[in-house]
């Protein structure tokens, strides 16, 4: 049974991402850092150097959100980077953020399906998403887009919250993002169901080596994972 964020509702997975994205907008940037204790930033900038070390000329982000994983992208000086994700609010706060960076010319953000794209095949040196692809409404079809627009040897780079296997870690990981996590969300965001689903989307997303699995049933290769913070997110590396 696939993990939605409003159960009530009738609307196909993906309209309710929209939405519950939409919603929380104006507190998003907040409440992430705020809720990871600062430790995202540290994520993203661990991803950026291990994509440093391929072709980057040309990103596409996608589940962009605010644009803050682009922003950091913008740091290995590519041409251009594509923000594209399917809430117009969360790309409007990235809009006014990368305004204020002074990043216009290097950050564009778009609307869109991930599942989707309107973008030509083999487009993208490389593809970043950062706590995006457990929202898809079909993974293998986003993947699938995925390996399309990349052009050949281009790689992707997913950073996503993961389930650590360890005492004390495991129970600590649990307790927070259960019992902690949702009550501050709700109070801040408003919204009562977002941090609800997200724990809950955490636990039924495919994490180690089964996604791993699913990227290369999506037609990539050389695929590989790198743990954080004793599993409590991972990257994963694919290339076409």
């Amino acid at each position: 049974m696939q993990v939605t964020p409003y159960k009530d509702s009738e609307k196909q997975k993906k309209q309710q991402v929209e939405q519950m994205f939409d919603n929380i907008a104006p507190k998003y940037d907040f409440l992430n850092h705020f809720l990871s204790l600062g430790i995202d930033k540290l994520w993203r900038k661990k991803a950026i150097h291990i994509l440093s070390g391929y072709e980057s000329g040309y990103i596409l982000d996608v589940a962009t959100g605010t644009g803050d994983f682009a922003v950091a992208a913008s740091k290995l000086k590519p041409r251009k980077i594509i923000g594209f994700d399917i809430s117009e609010q969360m790309l409007n706060v990235g809009r006014q953020k990368v305004k204020r960076l002074g990043l216009n010319d290097v950050i564009e953000f778009i609307k869109g399906d991930s599942e989707g794209m309107p973008f030509f095949d083999e487009q993208f040196d490389a593809i970043t998403v950062a706590f995006g692809v457990r929202n898809f409404e079909n993974l293998d079809r986003g993947l699938k887009e995925f390996y399309r627009v990349l052009k050949n040897d281009g790689v992707v780079i997913i950073l996503e919250f993961s389930k650590p296997k360890h005492f004390p870690m495991k129970q600590l990981y649990l307790f927070y993002f259960f019992g902690i996590l949702p009550l501050i969300g709700r109070l801040v965001s408003k919204d009562s169901s977002a941090y609800s689903y997200l724990p809950e989307s955490v636990m039924a997303f495919p994490d180690d080596q089964k996604f791993l699995s699913v990227l290369q049933n999506a037609g990539f290769s050389r695929t590989k994972q790198k743990r954080l913070s004793l599993g409590i997110a991972t990257i994963y590396i694919g290339q076409k």
